[in-house]
């Protein structure tokens, strides 16, 4: 019960931020009850009966939990996760708070959370989990993470927390580096993808180092195909199965055979890889990584960039031909020349370039010869404008938006459901 006024007081402080903000979600209880309740936070995530499981790392961290929540689901597990949108402490707080009783417990036999991995890193020292999983090491905002070696730290000290085992990306050579650092007892489970994958990727997987050798099939979970939003992946006993994936890329395939070595990792003996494919094959898109939405009658898909790598990624795995584009870039990409190194001429010609960077972007567009018919610095009218289009001729209405762009896309769509709850 010693948590009870910190827990009282965040409802009431979710109560205030509601009304203000009708719709939204709001970090503010997280950052009040960690203020006044530090311990809180930390001693909640450990209570869990089957421990906790920390999904973290530069790219790809939503998709893979959601895969794994739906995982653990299908083999009846009662799991606790939180919003894609609250991956920060305070974020961490404020989803707990949503369904913390008074005594500080939550219904659930075991939390899977994806972590931002700067805020994880600071409230690492206070966590058990039973696994980590982590994605990949990418070239990340650079006012947060200055360079690779960076982020590498923060993810060793979450995965050093590890009681049981570490899920690692063995394509990514900070990575597989990282596991040769951590302590003997703990297990080191493995994914990856076929030399036949990665050269179907001619730039690669976006990982800052990829590694000089590829995983076995023996070895852990293996993507040896992909083909628009099918794969096919291996698992370690030889058995393979095709699988759907929420959207197009091998980024998302990548997502998959993590979630899946990580839910084999924590199910055991109790893992079945049938379910397993049929969870995973059944999951939407999650929150802008390639959502379709219906917005005033008309299909939308989103296309959420957050790094140069995931930028890159997600331009060359547009439908090519698609003929309604809008990009948006906004505050949160703070110095635009961040994602230059980005080769944006696959897209060939967007509609529309908006955003509080509009002019920044519009000008990296350009330097690679992309036809621009548009600058609209006002995003609302800019969104108006493009989805009363008449329908394209081939492909969706595709909007490519950084997170600040998303946020307010949502806003002005109407769009107010920040990360359905994937049960």
């Amino acid at each position: 019960m010693r948590y009870a006024p910190a827990i009282l007081i965040g409802r009431v402080v979710r109560t205030l931020a509601r009304w203000r903000k009708p719709g939204g979600g709001s970090a503010v209880p997280g950052l009040v009850v960690n203020k006044i309740a530090p311990g809180f936070l930390t001693s909640t995530l450990n209570s869990f009966p089957s421990g906790l499981v920390v999904v973290t790392g530069s790219s790809g961290k939503s998709t893979t939990t959601k895969m794994l929540v739906a995982i653990l689901r299908a083999h009846n597990v009662s799991v606790f996760t939180n919003p894609s949108t609250a991956n920060i402490s305070q974020g961490l707080t404020s989803a707990l708070l949503e369904e913390v009783s008074l005594t500080g417990r939550i219904e659930g036999e075991i939390a899977v959370l994806e972590m931002d991995e700067g805020h994880g890193a600071l409230i690492a020292g206070g966590l058990s989990p039973r696994v980590v999983a982590l994605t990949n090491v990418m070239v990340d905002q650079i006012d947060r993470f200055h360079d690779s070696e960076m982020v590498a730290t923060m993810l060793l000290k979450i995965a050093a927390r590890a009681t049981e085992s570490v899920i690692i990306n063995a394509d990514d050579q900070y990575l597989v580096a990282l596991a040769e650092q951590l302590a003997p007892g703990v297990r080191i489970d493995q994914y990856g993808v076929s030399e036949a994958v990665l050269e179907q990727s001619p730039r690669g997987l976006g990982y800052t180092q990829t590694a000089p050798e590829r995983l076995s099939p023996a070895e852990g979970v293996l993507v040896t195909q992909v083909s628009g939003r099918e794969a096919t992946v291996s698992m370690p006993s030889g058995q393979s199965f095709g699988v759907g994936l929420p959207a197009r890329g091998t980024h998302y395939a990548v997502d998959a055979a993590t979630a899946l070595a990580t839910a084999h990792a924590i199910l055991g003996d109790r893992f079945v890889a049938e379910h397993a494919i049929t969870a995973v094959s059944a999951i939407p898109a999650v929150f802008g990584r390639g959502e379709i939405v219906t917005v005033r009658g008309k299909q939308v898909e989103f296309v959420l960039v957050q790094n140069p790598a995931s930028f890159q990624l997600n331009v060359d795995n547009i439908e090519r031909g698609t003929e309604q584009i809008l990009v948006a870039v906004g505050s949160d990409v703070r110095d635009p020349s961040y994602f230059w190194p980005v080769d944006t001429s696959l897209l060939g010609r967007v509609l529309v370039v908006s955003g509080s960077k509009a002019y920044d972007i519009a000008l990296q567009l350009a330097y690679d010869e992309v036809d621009i018919d548009r600058i609209e610095p006002d995003l609302g009218r800019a969104l108006d404008d493009f989805i009363a289009l008449p329908d394209p001729g081939h492909g969706l209405k595709t909007i490519v938006f950084s997170a600040d762009s998303m946020r307010r896309t949502r806003a002005h769509l109407g769009l107010t459901s920040n990360d359905p709850d994937p049960a």
